[in-house]
């Protein structure tokens, strides 16, 4: 496995092809849930700041050996000094900031901001941002929109996240101007708290199985 800290996140972002996107409220799951997708093939991870353990949770698993980890759910430009304190590798917001992603290019932290109609992807553009988040996905037209959107705009790239799942997940990784995708599936709450490790290693697994077999196509 080629080490994560000499790669960018798109690059990484770009190898995996999916984004796991976690919800983790205690911390003591962070190593293992961390160690669990990096074993199923998915060294990547969206640790999102909705728990209040959040930050904690991204210190430890951004201290497991080739594992990326950036934060979700970033909101205000306050929180990017924290995120970069905790080990961030990137922020995802769920919507477009012009405030947010000044202050992200400011301190080097590459950030995907959300957009769902083509006005917040110009703006996005116009912010100096050409990879993005597409949210929620599902709800705004899913693949349908996002070929849409991709027709006047052939050179952004997207990540669509928001009620993805490891059924639909090739049909987005099929359009060209899809990077990756992002779903929670990976690791859900009850796998997590049992404890079931090996679920989510699994389910890694089978993801990264299937991107092998787009590619392979």
């Amino acid at each position: 496995m080629r080490s994560m800290r000499s790669v960018t996140p798109l690059v990484a972002m770009g190898r995996s092809r999916v984004l796991p996107v976690l919800v983790l409220d205690d911390v003591r799951h962070a190593v293992a849930v961390a160690t669990a997708l990096r074993a199923g093939g998915l060294p990547i991870a969206e640790v999102t700041l909705r728990s209040r353990y959040a930050l904690e949770v991204l210190r430890e698993m951004s201290s497991v050996d080739d594992v990326m980890v950036g934060a979700g759910t970033v909101t205000r430009p306050e929180q990017v000094e924290r995120v970069l304190a905790a080990g961030g590798r990137f922020a995802v917001s769920p919507g477009f900031s012009p405030g947010l992603v000044r202050e992200c290019h400011r301190q080097g932290l590459p950030i995907l901001p959300g957009v769902a109609t083509p006005t917040e992807l110009q703006a996005a553009l116009d912010a100096g941002v050409d990879t993005v988040k597409f949210f929620p996905a599902a709800a705004s037209g899913g693949v349908r929109m996002v070929r849409a959107m991709s027709a006047p705009f052939p050179h952004v790239r997207m990540v669509p996240t928001g009620g993805i799942t490891a059924a639909g997940m090739s049909e987005y990784l099929a359009l060209p101007t899809v990077l990756a995708v992002g779903g929670t599936w990976l690791a859900p709450a009850e796998w997590v708290c049992a404890g079931r490790y090996d679920l989510v290693e699994l389910a890694a697994r089978d993801a990264s199985k299937r991107v092998l077999e787009e590619v392979s196509v």
